[in-house]
């Protein structure tokens, strides 16, 4: 996926349609990996790639409702909050400012945690 910095502060990191249906998808802002995850009713989040409990990609986790699964312990992140939901972690991710125009995503970046 690529990247594009706008004055809004918003970054252009793909289209609709390199998104799957449902699931989660890495992309790499401003030096800063994020999964860009679509839900089963269509909505779009974005979180700091990176479990916090190990140094594991969250992009390669399963998608259940609104939380993203660290494939390698279990861990869950609720989307729109970035806290754990699940053990081992106990330390919230970061989570992101999606905004949709037209089929494209635009991605503002929050403060790290």
């Amino acid at each position: 996926m690529s990247e594009q910095l706008t004055d809004t502060g918003f970054t252009r990191v793909c289209r609709l349609d390199e998104l799957p249906p449902v699931g989660a998808a890495l992309a790499e802002i401003e030096g800063r990996r994020v999964s860009i995850v679509r839900t089963d009713d269509g909505a779009v989040h974005c979180v700091d790639d990176t479990c916090s409990h190990a140094n594991v990609s969250l992009s390669e986790g399963e998608l259940d409702g609104c939380q993203l699964e660290c494939w390698l312990h279990g861990s869950r992140f609720d989307l729109r909050t970035g806290e754990p939901t699940g053990p081992p972690a106990i330390t919230p991710i970061a989570v992101h400012t999606v905004r949709i125009e037209g089929d494209d995503v635009f991605v503002a970046l929050s403060e790290e945690i």
